[in-house]
């Protein structure tokens, strides 16, 4: 199991998933954080990243902040 401390912007302009220096991630998604559609799209995106399955991929913590 791994885990990734990840820093979302919803509502952006571009779609990423990027590393920064400190080893964290940060996401850039589309969705707009109601309803779950960013978190959806955050599995989605961590899932392709890493060649997973979605069902593999998980929020563990913090699904309703910016900080996961």
């Amino acid at each position: 199991m791994t885990i990734l401390q990840t820093r979302v912007k919803p509502n952006a302009r571009g779609v990423a998933l990027d590393q920064q220096t400190d080893g964290n991630w940060q996401a850039r998604l589309k969705s707009l954080p109601i309803e779950g559609r960013a978190n959806a799209e955050l599995v989605a995106m961590v899932a392709r990243h890493f060649a997973l399955p979605q069902a593999r991929v998980t929020i563990r913590s913090g699904a309703s902040r910016r900080t996961l």
